[in-house]
């Protein structure tokens, strides 16, 4: 019997004589599963389902905030951990160059990038902010176009910038939570150095028509920067078809590993001459001589941690085991049903219903009423519910209760229907 046919004996055995979901030790549940290490080869999504045991504990339906591991990732992290405590050996080691080349192909893969053209960062916004160091703004002046679906930190990174008098910022505001393209290109113009959005945006899971709005903006001399820690993953992302000239993310959320590590992306014309070099450091260098391409410009020694590194990769080659097309078309059918579901419940859609994304918000008509209904279902949230600022045609903003919901490869229709009963009581 092979790894993978065990585990699913195993798990058989188990639900048959106590389901999965009542398991007693979900600790030793995750242990024996991760006893054989595998990688799906084609869309088994009980399977697949099975290698996350924390949806055997308690529904998870917020990986737009953050993705559990699967159990791959504990072996690889053991692994690590050995090699910490004990020093290399036949199946320990470190996040070694090897490894690090492979999560930089795996990921370059999923964005339609060279790996050439990737470093490792700390984080999505960490990644921004060596994009706008490099620019020199300080220098130039001009204007950053961004939109109001824009991440909080990217916000308040440009907001700064503007205070101080580097930049002009221009904001543009979403039209019943999609922005519409005539108000971007009415914002951009020649004096625009920058427009940064978050392709998929983290208040909804809209993902902008960035191709659209680089050829507003390059016609205008202005570069384009996406923040597409929602997507990468989870949706289909081309850098070059899209338009981005720099992009971030971070690796906790889609890309199923943890924090401490991040990617950014720079187009290879650009690195050093556009995107000037803002750090210096052993990382950068092989001997005495400078890594080629975007790893010797912006990747610090101390801009990526290892452990975050080794569950990353075990993330990436989880992805790139089922691909993308099967991930996204799971994502669908879920989100299908709650765009049918939910509002005859009364929690309106804020996602476009053909949004390419499995991140989906709906207006909460009752916040408390909701989140009081979701802790006695769950005891805790299982969703994200937070307040947003809707723009009302006559200028003025009104305060919307959101609930929005990311699901992933271990999500099913039980999932989905655990949630509506809850919301139905």
């Amino acid at each position: 019997m092979d790894g993978f046919s065990s585990r699913r004996h195993f798990l058989g055995s188990l639900t048959a004589a106590a389901g999965v979901a009542a398991f007693s030790n979900v600790e030793s549940l995750a242990a024996e599963l991760a006893k054989t290490r595998r990688r799906p080869s084609v869309a088994d999504w009980a399977a697949i389902r099975a290698d996350f045991p924390r949806l055997a504990r308690k529904l998870w339906l917020n990986a737009s905030a953050t993705h559990p591991f699967n159990v791959n990732t504990i072996r690889a992290l053991e692994a690590y951990s050995q090699f910490r405590l004990l020093g290399p050996g036949a199946e320990y080691q470190g996040f070694s160059e090897d490894l690090r080349a492979e999560t930089k192909r795996i990921y370059s893969g999923l964005i339609g990038a060279s790996p050439e053209d990737i470093a490792f960062c700390l984080s999505t916004t960490d990644g921004e902010n060596v994009v706008v160091a490099g620019l020199e703004l300080e220098k130039r002046g001009g204007n950053i176009v961004i939109d109001d679906l824009h991440f909080a930190a990217s916000e308040y990174l440009y907001s700064s910038l503007a205070n101080l008098g580097v930049i002009e910022l221009r904001v543009v505001k979403n039209r019943n939570w999609t922005v519409d393209i005539d108000d971007m290109e009415k914002a951009i113009d020649s004096n625009t150095r920058l427009v940064s959005m978050a392709l998929v945006s983290n208040v909804n899971g809209y993902m902008h028509d960035s191709k659209a709005i680089s050829e507003i903006a390059h016609a205008n001399g202005a570069l384009v920067y996406g923040d597409i820690i929602q997507g990468a993953g989870c949706a289909p992302i081309d850098v070059n078809e899209m338009g981005l000239d720099c992009c971030a993310n971070s690796s906790y959320k889609y890309l199923m590993g943890d924090f401490g590590l991040g990617f950014l992306y720079v187009r290879p014309e650009l690195q050093g001459e556009v995107v000037k070099q803002t750090r210096w450091g052993l990382q950068q260098v092989q001997g005495s001589t400078q890594k080629p391409g975007a790893a010797g410009l912006y990747e610090g020694t101390t801009s990526f941690s290892y452990p975050s590194g080794v569950a990353t990769l075990e993330g990436l080659r989880y992805i790139e085991s089922i691909g993308i097309p099967d991930i996204r078309s799971h994502a669908k059918q879920l989100t299908d049903r709650l765009h049918d579901e939910l509002p005859r419940l009364g929690y309106a859609a804020m996602t476009p219903r053909d949004n390419p994304t499995p991140t989906v918000t709906f207006e909460v008509p009752d916040g408390a009423r909701t989140n009081r209904l979701l802790d006695e279902a769950f005891g805790e949230s299982v969703v994200a519910i937070r307040t947003y600022q809707q723009n009302r045609a006559d200028g003025g903003v009104d305060e919307i209760t959101g609930m929005r919901i990311g699901v992933s490869v271990y999500n099913n229709d039980d999932d989905i229907d655990q949630l509506l009963a809850a919301l139905s009581r």
